[in-house]
Parts: C-alpha cells; sequence; structure tokens
C-alpha cells in the first residue's frame, strides 16, 4: 500500500489516505492523544478538504476506516458544543457539514464504512453517507443515534439517511431512545450490509468496493409508513409512546425530531434543512445545556475509578435478599466469579432463580448465558471469602449483626481483599469498631434496583485508607456503575437528601392528601416516579430503618403513616401492597380527584427541603462540590435530569427566592423548613 502524496501534503493531524496497489483508497481516522476519535471541528475540517480532494481526485473505491482499537467514531466533539450559542450560525455549521456528507454520498466510485467498536452519532451519520457499510461482529461493535440523551437529535442528516436505510419504524425507535445495538442487530435493521467476524471485516469492505452490490432498501411496509397520507397516524403513535417517558415541555427533542419527520418526511432535501434548523435550536435550550453539562458529570465520575489498576475476578456477597442477590447477579453479569452467602438456602434459592429468569431474558447467546449462569454460585458455608477479591456486606440494617459479621471476615479474608458494606445509612465508623485494623473498611452503595440505577456510592471514613477507595471506585468502574466518593456520615449522600423529601411525603399523607396528587405533583415536576412510588418500590422497612438511624443522629421523627404501614406488613412492591396496591408487579393507580391544597405548595413543601438537605451536605462536606451533589441525585435518585440537579435548579430557580419561600413554609408550617446555613454559600457561586 502507498501514501498518497498529493492529498497528505497537508500534513493532516486527525486522518491519514492510503492508495493500494489496485487504485483502492483507505481513509483512516485517529485523533491524537484521545483515545477514542471524535468529530471537533478541526476533524470535520479536514474531512471536508479530504473530501474534496477525491472528488477532484476520484479512486477507484474509498474505504473509511479507524486506526483506533476503541473502535470507528463516538460522535461529535461534546466539550466545543457550549460554543455553539448563536443558532444561525449553529445552523450554517450543520449545513456545511451536509454538504461535506453530500458530497461523499455522491461520490461516482463505490464507498465503504469499515466498522468496529464505537459507531455513534456523527460517526454512524458518516457511516450512512457511503455506499455500504461492513462491521466487526465480535461484542465491542456499537452502533447508534444517541443525540436524544443529550437534548438534541441527529443533525449530520441522520434522521434523513437512517430513516431512507432502516425504514420509519426502526430509525425512529433507534434515535427516539438512544439506544445502540450490536452489529448483528444493525444487520438485521439494515443499518449495516454485513456483520463478520473481524478476521473477514478487511475482506468484505474490499470485495463491496470490488463488487458493489445493488443497495438494498428498506422492507414495503417501512416505505409505506413514510408517506403523506401515513406520516400524520404514524407520529401520533410515536408521540404517544414518547408521552409515557417524557413530557414535551421537559424533554422537546424527541418531539422535535417526530415533527421534523412528520413535516418534511416527504422531501429529503427540505427535511436536511430543517433538521439543521431543528438542532440549531435546540442546542441553546435549558434542557440540552443541562444533559450536556450530566455527560461532562458522569464522565468526572469515571475519572474516580481511573485511579486505581486493581482487577477484581472474584466478588463474595454476604445476605441474598433483593439487594444482595441483585449485586451477586450484576456482577455475575459483568464476567466476574460470585458466590453468593446466605444462612440458609431457602434464602438463597429467590435470588439465583430471580438472576437466572434475567439471564434468560436479556442474554441472547445461549453460551454465553450458561456461562454468566455459571458464574454465579451458591456458597452458604461462606467458603468464597478466603480466596475473594471483594467481599461485600449486604445483610440487615443491624449495627450489632454488621459488626459481629465483619469482625468474622476479617479473619479469613485475604490482606489485600477489600472489605465493603452495602449499609444504606450506618456510619462506617459504628462499623469499624470491630475491625483490627479499620482502613480495610470501605462503603459501596448500590441503589434499588440495582440492574437500573448507574450510581454507586463509595464511602470512606477517616480511616479508611485512599488505596482501599481508589480500589472501590475502580471495581464500581468495572463493573459498569459510576462511583460518587462521598465521606461517612447519617445516611451519606443520597439516602440523606433523600429521606425529607420521601418524609415530607408521607406527613401530607398524615394531612389527608392522598397518594397519587402528592405523586403526580412530584412526576409532573419531572421526577421518574412520585415518592410514595418511590418509597414503595424501595420498601418502607427498608425507609423506616434509614429514617430511624437518620433521626436519631439528625432528629425528627418518622410519619405515622409509615410506622402504620410496616406494623400491617405493607412493605411496598415486594409485598404486593404499601402506599398502592400491586398485581403481578404492576402498579395500581386510583383515580384522584385533586384538593384544595395548591399545586405549588405540594411541590414547594417536596422539593424545597430536599434542596435544603442538599445545601446542609454540601455545607458539611459530605462530597467535595456541587458539581457532585448534583450528579448523584441525578443518577441514585432520578432527580429531574433535564433540570440538571437539585443545586443547578435551585441557581435557575433563583437562590433569593427559594430562601424566601422556605423561610415562609418555616413560618406556615413547621421549622423543618428553616433555610440551611449553608444557602449563603450557594448564592455566593459555590
Amino acid at each position: 500500500m502507498s501514501e498518497t502524496p498529493s492529498v497528505n501534503e497537508h500534513h493532516y493531524v486527525n486522518w491519514q489516505l492510503d492508495t493500494d496497489d489496485e487504485g483502492i483508497t483507505f481513509l483512516s481516522i485517529n485523533c491524537p492523544d484521545q483515545s477514542t476519535n471524535t468529530l471537533s471541528a478541526s476533524v470535520l475540517e479536514e474531512f471536508e478538504s479530504i473530501v474534496e480532494w477525491l472528488r477532484r481526485h476520484p479512486p477507484k473505491g474509498l474505504i473509511i476506516q479507524s486506526s483506533k482499537s476503541s473502535g470507528f467514531i463516538v460522535g461529535a466533539d461534546i466539550s466545543e458544543f457550549d460554543k455553539l450559542t448563536d443558532p444561525k450560525e449553529t445552523e450554517q455549521y450543520i449545513k456545511r457539514v451536509h454538504g461535506t456528507l453530500n458530497k461523499l454520498e455522491n461520490f461516482r466510485f463505490p464507498t465503504v464504512a469499515k466498522i468496529s467498536g464505537f459507531c455513534l452519532g456523527g460517526g454512524l451519520e458518516i457511516a450512512l453517507a457511503c455506499d455500504y457499510r461492513v462491521a466487526s461482529d465480535d461484542g465491542k461493535t456499537k452502533l447508534g443515534l444517541p443525540e436524544i440523551l443529550l437534548g438534541i437529535h441527529p443533525g449530520f442528516a441522520g434522521t434523513v439517511r437512517s430513516v431512507e436505510q432502516a425504514g420509519v419504524t426502526k430509525a425512529m425507535d433507534l434515535m427516539l431512545t438512544g439506544k445502540s445495538l450490536d452489529a448483528r442487530r444493525a444487520k438485521r435493521m439494515g443499518l449495516v450490509d454485513h456483520a463478520v467476524p473481524p478476521r473477514h471485516v478487511d475482506r468484505a469492505a474490499l470485495e463491496l468496493v470490488k463488487k458493489p452490490p445493488t443497495k438494498k432498501k428498506p422492507a414495503l411496509v417501512d416505505r409505506a409508513s413514510n408517506t403523506a397520507l401515513t406520516r400524520p397516524a404514524v407520529a401520533s403513535v410515536l408521540r404517544k409512546q414518547v408521552g409515557k417517558r417524557a413530557a414535551e415541555q421537559h424533554y422537546p427533542a424527541p418531539y422535535a425530531l417526530i415533527n421534523l419527520w412528520q413535516e418534511h418526511g416527504g422531501d429529503r432535501q427540505e427535511m436536511m434543512q430543517a433538521e439543521a434548523a431543528s438542532i440549531a435550536r435546540l442546542f441553546v435550550s435549558p434542557t440540552s445545556k443541562n444533559l450536556q453539562r450530566l455527560f461532562f458529570l458522569q464522565e468526572r465520575l469515571k475519572g474516580f475509578g481511573r485511579k486505581s489498576k486493581n482487577k477484581i475476578s472474584h466478588v463474595h456477597v454476604i445476605g441474598a435478599g433483593t439487594m444482595g442477590g441483585d449485586i451477586a447477579a450484576w456482577c455475575a453479569g459483568r464476567g466476574l466469579q460470585v458466590t453468593l452467602q446466605d444462612r440458609e438456602m431457602k434464602y438463597v434459592a429467590p435470588a439465583i432463580q430471580r438472576a437466572h429468569k434475567t439471564y434468560n431474558k436479556r442474554i441472547r447467546d445461549p453460551y454465553k448465558r450458561q456461562q454468566t449462569k455459571d458464574n454465579l454460585v451458591i456458597d452458604i458455608a461462606g467458603d468464597g471469602i478466603r480466596s475473594a477479591d471483594v467481599i461485600i456486606e449486604a445483610i440487615i440494617e443491624d449495627l450489632d449483626a454488621k459488626q459481629t459479621l465483619f469482625k468474622a471476615i476479617e479473619q479469613q479474608a485475604k490482606p489485600e481483599a477489600l472489605l465493603a458494606t452495602n449499609t444504606s445509612s450506618i456510619p462506617l465508623e459504628d462499623l469499624a469498631v470491630a475491625l483490627s485494623d479499620p482502613s480495610r473498611l470501605v462503603g459501596i452503595h448500590f441503589f434499588n434496583p440495582v440492574a437500573r440505577m448507574q450510581l454507586v456510592e463509595i464511602i470512606a471514613a477517616d480511616d479508611t485508607a485512599k488505596d482501599v477507595v481508589d480500589a472501590a471506585s475502580a471495581f464500581t468502574v468495572q463493573i459498569d456503575k459510576q462511583p460518587l466518593p462521598a465521606s461517612s456520615s447519617p445516611g451519606f449522600l443520597i439516602n440523606r437528601i433523600l429521606s425529607p423529601y420521601l418524609q415530607e411525603a408521607m406527613l401530607m399523607l398524615d394531612e389527608g392528601l392522598a397518594v397519587g396528587e402528592i405523586d403526580k405533583v412530584a412526576t409532573d415536576f419531572g421526577m421518574p416516579m412520585g415518592p410514595l412510588e418511590l418509597a414503595d418500590t424501595v420498601g418502607l422497612d427498608i425507609c423506616r430503618s434509614v429514617g430511624e438511624v437518620l433521626a436519631a443522629k439528625l432528629g425528627g421523627e418518622s410519619p405515622r403513616i409509615l410506622d402504620k404501614l410496616v406494623t400491617q406488613q405493607r412493605l411496598g412492591k415486594k409485598t404486593g401492597h404499601g402506599f398502592y396496591e400491586y398485581k403481578r408487579d404492576k402498579i395500581v393507580r386510583d383515580k384522584v380527584e385533586p384538593s384544595n391544597t395548591p399545586t405549588n405548595d405540594i411541590r414547594d413543601r417536596l422539593v424545597l427541603r430536599l434542596l435544603n438537605e442538599a445545601v446542609a451536605c454540601l455545607r458539611e462536606g459530605v462530597v467535595s462540590d456541587a458539581d457532585l451533589v448534583d450528579v448523584g441525585m441525578v443518577f441514585g435518585t432520578g432527580f429531574a435530569p433535564f433540570r440538571g440537579g437539585p443545586l443547578q435548579y435551585a441557581r435557575d430557580r433563583g437562590v433569593s427566592e427559594i430562601i424566601e419561600r422556605l423561610n415562609y413554609l418555616a413560618s406556615a408550617i413547621d421549622e423543618r423548613f428553616l433555610p440551611d446555613p449553608g444557602w449563603e454559600t450557594l448564592s455566593a457561586g459555590d
């Protein structure tokens, strides 16, 4: 293969062109000093220049590929999004990229995108502008258009070409959910032409260039969905589906995407023009700015896991209840050997059955499914303690029981093993009393449901060794979770902030408000579920246990309704009855007539108590800064992501207004609403 000298005289930083003896050109992307390839302005500017040169000097064929092992292209460089502040300038920038990809699409020679690893966002949009796509079927390949997760939609003509390639239903599902596909699913959808083993990718790409086949089209039923007559009806169905997950006033992007297709889907040029204008408006929306900020905060959390090179292979979990069993199942699903211990088989068996049910549903490859099941081993005797790299205690929230257990664990565990507790509220200092070496103890606090909640609190006491904290964070990232470092204190960060919010909802119940009315106010605010449904999901016995620990340390008392329900063994979803009734795991909602209580009063009683506690945690140093409070509450509780977190919401609403409102509620209802002293710091810009 020989280098093409005339184009490379420009010394492109991110791209390299080479031509083989048959006249086939290979365009390779390799962004320097980055683990992944991203489409920054400079990368796209170089790409524009190269495409123009290829238009004037056409080869026999073109294969676009990546030189990085991490994959093709992960999408746009999100760090540059904050520069897109002028919608008109942004629209012109998008149209310029459209022009480049249109040139690529219209080349008279065959073009192929050779895909492995990540091919997301703008990366997939470049691939869709090629004549053909071949993907490596190695499990690492992921294709998708995840822009919706950042409050925007595809902008490099992806809204046009994905529909043309895969059909309306499949393409819209891909764009509206932001999910990614493996190579085989992308092939079945029609996004790629071939999904082949890694050793065959080069040959498959060359074959497509040398003998280009007839381009595939979506099935007739998919094409029939994209006509002037059918688009309004299909769009109506799409809006209803999106409406079940996100309200338009909170998340405008999916609705803008549907409107874009409905109005302009019959004319690709018109739709490209409208796409550019639409995404330019969305870029500057508060929702998009907040979601972009949360993206970077997630990256910051992942960074905590890179401070240790410690790799875990064996996890031992003690306690096979809902949390312990689900932690064990999750770790086994991530390829780790897991031993699960409890007092008797009758306590472990339900956890194993639940795990196998999940694996049967989610793992399609029968070999991998059986391998995952084999990773999860019943260990009543606790033999796994002696060989485990991480030992996670997940028994009942009882201080004496936990202390006794840790004393026994320390005597059996390897010296380098992490001794971890999943306690939701007990300070580590109280547990470490049982250990001869308190520096080994760390909190690794998962949230329920484990499979859905991304966040894991990494709790450190004053005595916890730094390398232990770093190793616990690395383990968290290894199992595809996000570590949030927090100091040991009652309830830590998430439960500490969440408890007053849940408590206030229950106090309003004591006052006679309806369950459904309270929860609806919360979901209208943007919460994924109301506080009372959330309490049912967590378990009312756990809520009371956490509440009692916090009350003992911080004051306050348990709401009467909570004590009553726990006494009646109405513990929430797990018993089929709590604040709500559940039939076959489905919540039963009664129609509720609104009370005379103003909606804003209900909202502020819930939300401002949460905010007040968040400020108290920041003041006390439970986490190091306000950003960690926000990212913790969004990914640990689902606090309305489009609002950017509780403290970002406070700033947007106005700190002085919130302080005034808290003072009003304190005088009108109870002193529990008195503003925390930390508000003064927040108003100063912390």
